[in-house]
């Protein structure tokens, strides 16, 4: 495995920053941020889909313990369903940014899309949590936290095992929602029992939506 990089722009402090929950179907969407000084070392961190539970546990307090700043930032499934998945995973690690104690000049995020965060300049990295460090511990951070969050959920509602699939769209999840119903936090906008009939309505949807956009004349557009 080739080392990961310590800093994108050459500007000091950047802050990395990833998101963790994104295909989840029910629970937040977390995100963190994380300034790490320029000397910062750790062979062992990578990608926290890379890792195992007990690595990224055990990572998850030595970064914590030994980044210049790092910060948490949490948009709930109801926000989730309002504003959609993109918007409020990008929501996220905004909020994440603004919980930092250090102001960022430069901001890597993994993935191919963000949105301008004050006037600080930003730039997408896919697959940058497999690349750059500050990207990987903030991917470790968000993991984690959100796994913390959907155990302490689980006891509200063990019957959907959310201790052990964190809400991913397992095919025993989507069974427990198929038995049980939904739960208050599960996203209702997104397809929570795995039916064709979903994708296909939703396709329609986007269908309809593209129709009335390009119908609208440019001076009638709003921002």
């Amino acid at each position: 495995m080739a080392a990961l990089l310590n800093n994108f722009s050459g500007l000091e402090p950047e802050c990395g920053t990833d998101e963790a929950g994104r295909g989840c179907l029910a629970g937040p969407v977390v995100a963190a941020a994380v300034i790490l000084p320029p000397d910062f070392e750790c062979p062992q961190l990578n990608d926290s889909k890379q890792l195992s539970e007990k690595e990224r546990d055990t990572l998850r307090p030595y970064i914590e313990q030994n980044a210049i700043a790092w910060a948490i930032g949490i948009v709930d499934n109801v926000e989730i369903d309002r504003i959609n998945i993109l918007n409020a995973s990008i929501l996220a690690m905004h909020k994440a940014i603004d919980g930092l104690t250090l102001r960022p000049l430069f901001i890597i995020s993994d993935g191919n899309r963000f949105k301008p965060y004050q006037n600080i300049p930003h730039q997408t990295i896919v697959k940058g949590d497999a690349k750059y460090l500050s990207i990987a511990a903030a991917s470790v951070l968000a993991k984690t936290h959100r796994d913390e969050l959907m155990q302490q959920l689980h006891a509200e509602y063990p019957h959907y095992d959310w201790d052990k699939n964190k809400a991913y769209p397992t095919i025993a999840h989507r069974k427990a929602i198929a038995l049980n119903g939904t739960t208050p936090y599960h996203r209702i906008s997104f397809n929570l029992t795995g039916d064709k009939e979903f994708y296909e309505f939703k396709k329609a949807a986007k269908k309809v939506e593209k129709k009335k956009k390009s119908s609208i004349l440019p001076h009638e557009l709003k921002f």
